[in-house]
């Protein structure tokens, strides 16, 4: 039986609304356009996304500007030590007029979730989120509450500081479906910063271009992206490739293969195309498993970093040869 396959102009209104939304967000974040890229395609894969960065170039902002660009529901979570679960998942109280307990939704419970500085909460707070980041439900006291559509959380963390920090460990790291760093501007683009925000913020500035509903329609196309069998062999290859690397000690999860996958597809529909091209695969295969990964000691002597390892297999592992491919 043929494969059905969406028409290529419900993928036009697809790309066409992720160019608005990468737009407006540009307005805020300067000369950082592929950054703003990886991070719209994990919402549209329904992924979650991480951020590591020095202070002050722009991991929050990134992450409001994007919250400011579609029109739903935001919680920011200021991660600190004293911070609880239940601040996080909600807690159920007791209700006096009605003589029983009813269900307080705690932050988790919005479209887009910002959870600053991620690693200051302890771990029994960061394992909170795990079941809410992978499962879009909170379970409390036997009752399961739904999340909405779409939901992504935004996490960021400041590598340099590790007084007071608890790290993420590798589950919570895994439950990430993309991390990116946004690093330094450049010299033009950081002169234009100093012209667009040296007065105000031009965050504020910004209006929707999208809402919610136009985002779970967009979620919703990117799962009927084509991928054809070759691909997903290379998928599977890429990542059985990092297993059995001498620098690895450990290598990619079947999560990890799933998140290239959604992720792919989500770059294929962004581009305006009902199928995935093996391009698509080789430039999120860095953002996707870099911080999956665990390098071995003797690695680590030598200054190599999870990205140089999986520059070398990109060029070790055979690439199909027909992009659009026959299953």
């Amino acid at each position: 039986m043929a494969t059905t396959r969406p028409d290529t102009g419900g993928m036009a209104d697809v790309s066409a609304a992720f160019d608005r939304i990468r737009a407006n967000i540009e307005r805020v974040i300067e000369g950082k356009p592929e950054v703003v890229r990886l991070a719209l395609i994990a919402l549209m894969a329904e992924g979650h996304l991480l951020i590591e960065d020095v202070p002050g170039v722009g991991k929050t902002m990134l992450a409001k500007a994007m919250a400011r660009s579609i029109d739903c529901s935001v919680r920011r979570i200021q991660f600190t030590p004293d911070l609880l679960p239940s601040d996080v998942t909600g807690v159920n109280v007791y209700n006096q007029e009605r003589g029983d307990f009813e269900f307080k939704p705690g932050a988790i419970f919005a479209n887009i979730v910002l959870g600053d500085e991620i690693n200051r909460a302890s771990p029994k707070t960061q394992s909170a989120m795990l079941e809410s980041m992978e499962e879009h439900q909170v379970t409390m006291d036997g009752v399961t509450h739904q999340l909405a559509v779409p939901f992504m959380v935004i996490a960021t963390q400041n590598p340099i500081e590790h007084e007071g920090t608890y790290p993420l460990p590798e589950a919570q790291r895994d439950r990430f479906m993309l991390q990116l760093s946004i690093g330094y501007p450049t010299r033009e683009a950081e002169i234009d910063i100093l012209n667009t925000h040296g007065r105000a913020s031009t965050l504020y500035d910004i209006e929707p271009v999208a809402d919610a509903p136009t985002m779970a329609t967009m979620i919703e196309a990117c799962r009927t992206v084509h991928v054809a069998e070759s691909l997903k062999r290379y998928i599977v290859d890429l990542c059985r490739a990092t297993r059995d690397h001498g620098d690895l000690a450990l290598g990619a999860s079947p999560r990890a293969a799933l998140a290239l996958l959604r992720a792919a597809r989500a770059a294929a529909a962004a581009d305006g195309r009902d199928y995935v091209v093996p391009d698509d695969v080789k430039s999120l295969v860095v953002p996707v498993l870099a911080h999956r990964l665990i390098l071995a000691p003797e690695a680590q002597m030598v200054g190599r970093d999870t990205s140089d390892v999986l520059g070398d297999l990109l060029e070790f592992v055979p690439i199909p040869i027909r992009g659009r491919g026959q299953g």
